[in-house]
């Protein structure tokens, strides 16, 4: 082969000591050998311990304080769980407890409105024997002794001659005119009038005198 036709291979400048500039140099990574076909040994581990893969620090437990710190919030997370169901829980036994008393009281209060009403019969002909003045002795004894009893279950006896007449708890069985009085007024007791607490059981029946 002629000079002509071989090509000049420029060679690699020189590395001087003084010119600072740092060769270029590569690692052969792969794993089968071009020249033999043979796999290559596996290289030693880097004696720092540092893994190929950059993000296998990021696969990590918390440990210590950090550790700590998640348990913690996971505490007070199950404690606030448990503290909003106690705290449900208390709310729905109190709508039940006042529910409950209330339920309780009406069912009382019913009760003694139906054993007053089944009495009035009775409490009628003895508000009529006092007023002919025919209670004595024993009998009169009796009576004090019913007023008492139905007192301590809440029932009071109401209508008396001189109140003002109310036709929410007065009931007109008779209306006489007098120009003498300045507003209706009840004149006559027909049958007095019973209620328990603010719940009137029956109207008291009077006579009633107004102005014209």
């Amino acid at each position: 082969m002629t000079g002509e036709n071989q090509r000049s291979v420029p060679e690699p400048p020189e590395n001087s000591e003084g010119s600072g500039e740092t060769p270029f140099s590569f690692t052969d990574k792969r794993k089968v050998d071009p020249t033999s076909g043979e796999a290559r040994p596996a290289e030693p581990a880097d004696q720092t311990g540092a893994s190929d893969d950059p993000l296998a620090a990021l696969d990590f437990e918390p440990e210590g304080e950090a550790a700590e710190s998640a348990e913690v919030l996971q505490a007070k997370a199950e404690a606030a769980q448990h503290l909003d169901a106690l705290q449900r829980e208390r709310a729905s036994f109190t709508n039940y407890r006042n529910r409950s008393l209330r339920d309780q009281e009406a069912a009382r209060t019913q009760g003694t409105q139906d054993v007053l009403s089944a009495l009035l019969p009775v409490l009628d002909d003895i508000e009529r024997a006092k007023q002919h003045a025919e209670l004595t002795g024993p009998m009169a004894a009796i009576a004090e002794k019913l007023d008492a009893s139905l007192a301590k279950f809440g029932i009071e006896r109401f209508g008396a001659v001189g109140e003002e007449f109310d036709p929410t708890v007065h009931e007109a069985l008779m209306h006489n005119v007098d120009p003498d009085v300045a507003a209706a007024t009840v004149s006559l007791v027909v049958e007095p009038g019973y209620r328990i607490g603010d719940k009137v059981v029956r109207a008291a029946r009077v006579g009633v005198v107004g102005p014209e």
